[in-house]
């Protein structure tokens, strides 16, 4: 232990373990840190050898933690937050980022990503909001917000930068009911949401009869009627509530179609601009991509 101890970790491999161990993946480590996965992962090995430990069992599709690995890791943070405070007691002048996030993309794992966030630039506020994918894209035009994550929908903007395919099911409580001949029982939001849209010309257009008994305010409100098993509802599995499934083949309803989930930005400023790689890696992680 005396030869670990005369030696100097290098904050940037100590950076690339923490988040490699976080995001549990070497090319979503690389995309955060904006460099590639070879480079990560030779940092994290110069590491492992200057501690002489093992820290992470790498197999072609899953990287975890090792015994000391797991060890290593709050010491680690602690490490990094010991550095950004040294940065910071200078009153170094902080910046503001406005992130909008369509309530379709963004599930339980929301706490994840801003702690993703708050660790890669602790000196940047965050303002974060929920909405539908149109009223966030009318928020960036209008430059009230700084990024938008979204759905993309046929009629609106196709550019920006494609994070991942999100796919949608009828999701349903395990107990959920249908009784034959009677119309579908469908959880929406507002006409005015796309995948509301998308939901009820599925349905027109395979000739299956359904009726609205529950109108959320957000994909929290749908969520938990959907829990609560009062109807079913077109959700994407990943930000459906725990105890759902997707009930589509066995109530012999219509696929539903994927959506892109974009990211439209604008940042200027370098915390920024590392922030949305932060979050957007995190949030591909979230999701097995």
């Amino acid at each position: 232990m005396i030869g670990v101890t005369m030696k100097m970790l290098a904050l940037d491999a100590v950076h690339a373990f923490v988040l490699t161990a976080e995001l549990k993946s070497f090319t979503r480590a690389a995309e955060a840190m904006d460099s590639t996965q070879s480079a990560v992962s030779l940092k994290i090995k110069r590491l492992e050898d200057a501690l002489g430990r093992r820290l992470l069992d790498r197999t072609p599709r899953l990287v975890r933690l090792s015994h000391d690995g797991a060890a290593f890791l709050g010491p680690a943070r602690e490490l990094l937050a010991a550095h950004a405070d040294a940065l910071g007691s200078f009153g170094v002048q902080r910046q503001r980022l406005s992130i909008g996030m369509s309530h379709h993309v963004v599930g339980a794992e929301l706490p994840h990503l801003l702690r993703q966030i708050g660790r890669a630039e602790p000196d940047l506020t965050l303002e974060v909001s929920i909405a539908g994918s149109w009223e966030l894209l009318d928020l960036f035009d209008s430059g009230a917000l700084d990024a938008a994550i979204v759905l993309r929908h046929e009629g609106r903007r196709t550019d920006g930068e494609v994070l991942m395919e999100e796919t949608f099911g009828w999701m349903a409580s395990s107990d959920f009911q249908h009784r034959s001949g009677e119309p579908l029982r469908l959880a929406l939001q507002a006409e005015s949401c796309r995948v509301h849209e998308m939901a009820v010309t599925a349905l027109n257009e395979a000739g299956i009869a359904w009726q609205e008994v529950f109108v959320g305010g957000g994909i929290a409100t749908i969520g938990a009627a959907v829990a609560a098993g009062l109807a079913v509802a077109a959700l994407s599995p990943r930000v459906a509530p725990p105890g759902t499934m997707d009930m589509g083949e066995s109530l012999g309803l219509p696929p539903l179609p994927t959506r892109s989930v974009v990211l439209q930005s604008r940042p200027s400023e370098p915390a920024a601009r590392r922030a949305l790689r932060t979050f957007a890696s995190a949030l591909r992680a979230t999701a097995g991509h």
